[in-house]
């Protein structure tokens, strides 16, 4: 929270099924003081993203015409600007899905803790007048995740990386987690196995050569949710789904090349019938 409200802007990275999501829209409500909607928007970034859709640019004005439109992040300044003794805050998931740098365009200065101000303020590429500038206020926040396993997405711009703090989220499966599971009715005798299997998983992806520590599997794929009752065998069974329906074809991508490796480390984490 401290390191957020410094430099203003933090990206949560790690690999799948980490939270990152669920802790980056946490940090906003607790940075708001209360879980208020109109003060956090979220959103995705992906590939077709543009400056026009984020930022502004030019729409159809359903007349045969053209208007010009403000997009998601100038309509969160305009909200903070509004209220400027009040926190707001800017959700992005998947930032590394788009082109962060093309996307945010002169505004990706703007954003700097340093740079908050009229005094920095800059002309935007589409102006509605000659005279307009804009500026990010103090008071509006971005948390943004990043997913580290995904190979098809592209680097993050080093300008980028200058404007925020990253935090690395990585899987965790100890007390709390374990607490968590049987406060949910997971018998703890069977947390534990799954702990340990998930765990043995883990160490042989951080040590492969080819993935590496930021391509383990996240506790979030056997963390229960729901506050159903189930028995013993209800719950096996729930496990037994999740590793065959959401595990398992993630190690079969990781090992897209070795389909014996992927069968193998899928069958290390069948539960003894």
């Amino acid at each position: 929270m401290e390191l957020l409200r410094r430099k203003k802007n933090l990206i949560l990275q790690g690999p799948p099924g980490t939270g990152k999501t669920w802790l980056a829209k946490r940090l906003g409500y607790a940075l708001i003081g209360t879980k208020d909607t109109e003060r956090l928007l979220a959103l995705q970034f992906q590939p077709s993203l543009s400056y026009e859709d984020f930022v502004r640019g030019w729409r159809p004005d359903g007349r045969g015409g053209l208007r010009l439109a403000d997009g998601a992040f100038l309509e969160a300044v305009q909200a903070a600007a509004a209220e400027p003794g009040r926190p707001f805050v800017l959700v992005i998931e998947e930032v590394n899905r788009g082109n962060p740098a093309q996307i945010l365009g002169e505004l990706l200065t703007l954003v700097e803790a340093t740079k908050r101000g009229p005094e920095e303020a800059l002309r935007l590429a589409y102006p509605r007048s000659l005279d307009e500038r804009v500026y990010v206020p103090e008071n509006l926040y971005i948390v943004g995740t990043m997913n580290l396993a995904d190979r098809s997405l592209a680097l993050v711009d080093l300008a980028l990386r200058r404007r925020f703090a990253f935090l690395t989220l990585m899987p965790e499966l100890g007390p709390p987690w374990r607490a968590w599971c049987i406060d949910h009715g997971v018998p703890p005798a069977l947390v534990s196995e799954i702990g340990t299997r998930m765990d043995a998983l883990n160490s042989v992806i951080a040590e492969d050569r080819a993935l590496g520590p930021q391509f383990q599997v996240g506790h979030s794929f056997v963390t229960p949710v729901g506050e159903d009752a189930m028995s013993e065998e209800g719950w096996r069974r729930w496990y037994s789904e999740t590793i065959d329906t959401e595990v398992a074809p993630l190690l079969a991508e990781y090992w897209f090349d070795d389909a014996t490796k992927a069968r193998e480390r899928t069958a290390a984490l069948r539960l003894q019938v």
